[in-house]
């Protein structure tokens, strides 16, 4: 780990919820400029609070609030996924699109459960 790099920037949980994000928030940007200030914005922070959560919660000294962001991050992605639903409600993108993203988020949302289960373990050691 270079000086320059944060413990969380390691994280494989960090790193594929950081792929998502730059998906999702260029997918985003292709929606009609009228909800520029409504999806669009909404979907673009709800990604990137996943891995701002994920990041910030990294950055606690206990495992009670490591955990508490873990499962803020998890509502992010969920919300994350409702607007995209929504997306495709409004024919923004279309169900195949809206499923390879569904897929991405259940691949982040398992590694986020394994790592607040590993966060758990380490805590009820104490």
């Amino acid at each position: 780990m270079s000086e320059l790099t944060f413990g969380f920037e390691e994280l494989a949980l960090w790193k594929k919820a950081r792929e998502f994000k730059n998906e999702v928030s260029a997918e985003a940007r292709k929606f009609p400029s009228e909800e520029k200030f409504r999806l669009t914005d909404q979907l673009i922070r709800s990604s990137r609070s996943i891995t701002a959560l994920i990041s910030e919660g990294h950055g606690r000294f206990t495992y009670a609030d490591q955990l508490h962001y873990c499962v803020q991050a998890r509502g992010s992605l969920s919300e994350t996924i409702n607007h995209l639903i929504g997306a495709m409600d409004d024919n923004y993108i279309n169900l195949e699109k809206l499923n390879y993203y569904k897929h991405k988020g259940k691949e982040i949302e398992k590694l986020l459960n394994g790592y607040m289960n590993y966060l758990r373990k380490l805590r009820d050691k104490k």
